[in-house]
């Protein structure tokens, strides 16, 4: 009695499988909003900045309505200039939440192990940090953008009590908040690199809120001791921000574009750095 041969088995194929940069940063968009934590955070962000930008514009009706109040130290000018950069002034704190969630989504991978997938996934491994990188970085800029121009919206009939209220078109309004969307975006990159450098969430959430808000902090209390702190200070992270979003300059700063060159330096210097060690060091 004959047998019939077994049939061969020929591996199976997917068509199009083949490891594209779109579809590792497709990956890496479902990883980062399918993850309920992130939500909360990007959402938090906004209400955050929202709520800040708003008492900021309450604030400002308060004291141009006094009498008795002066202008603040270091702004001159007619009171408009107060009220134009208000749609950006929820950015610190917006900064410190995009910086922690930059350094979580990386840091995490480490934490957990599953960065080993990811880079079994995509062995050259390059395309994954960058596909991270521009995925967190395009949330972070949309979520300014959207975050400032509803301060704008919501702060017009507040500051209509001191006839305050101004158009898109003012001075400088439009292009600072577009670019509280550039700064978070570039906040984002920062994050990414140092969460890839040092592996570990919280040192590198610290080491970029140290950078952010304690190196000035100093740098202002060491001021007085010697003229090129307060030179070196220009080039901080956070005073570049700052300036990236001015809707004025002020004398002896560095204008907007200066500014912004200054923080994407910062961005490109780290995430480089990352690459660079990403690439050599096992996983």
């Amino acid at each position: 009695m004959s047998t019939a041969a077994p049939a061969s088995r020929t591996p199976r194929t997917w068509p199009g499988g083949r490891v594209t940069f779109g579809r590792v940063v497709r990956s890496e968009w479902i990883k980062t909003v399918t993850v309920p934590s992130t939500i909360i955070l990007l959402a938090v962000s906004f209400a955050v900045m929202v709520g800040l930008g708003a008492l900021v514009a309450w604030g400002t009706v308060e004291l141009v309505n006094d009498p008795e109040a002066g202008p603040p130290e270091g702004v001159g000018g007619p009171p408009e200039s107060l009220a134009y950069d208000i749609p950006a002034s929820g950015l610190p704190f917006g900064q410190l939440l995009i910086a922690a969630l930059a350094v979580v989504l990386i840091g995490s991978e480490y934490t957990t192990g599953m960065i080993r997938s990811t880079m079994v996934a995509v062995p050259t491994r390059i395309p994954a940090l960058l596909a991270k990188t521009l995925v967190i970085a395009v949330i972070s800029f949309l979520l300014g953008v959207l975050a400032a121009f509803t301060t704008y919206l919501l702060a017009q009939p507040i500051l209509s009590g001191a006839d305050l209220e101004f158009g898109l078109g003012a001075d400088g309004v439009l292009p600072s908040i577009i670019n509280t969307g550039t700064v978070l975006a570039l906040i984002a990159v920062m994050g990414v690199g140092i969460g890839g450098l040092l592996r570990n969430t919280a040192g590198g959430v610290v080491t970029l809120v140290g950078a952010l808000f304690v190196l000035p902090i100093i740098a202002a209390l060491l001021t007085g001791l010697a003229d090129w702190v307060e030179d070196a200070a220009r080039f901080l992270p956070s005073a570049a921000a700052t300036q990236l979003v001015a809707t004025e300059v002020q004398t002896g700063q560095f204008n907007q574009v200066e500014g912004g060159l200054i923080l994407a330096g910062w961005a490109v210097v780290l995430l480089a750095a990352a690459m660079i060690v990403i690439k050599k060091r096992d996983v």
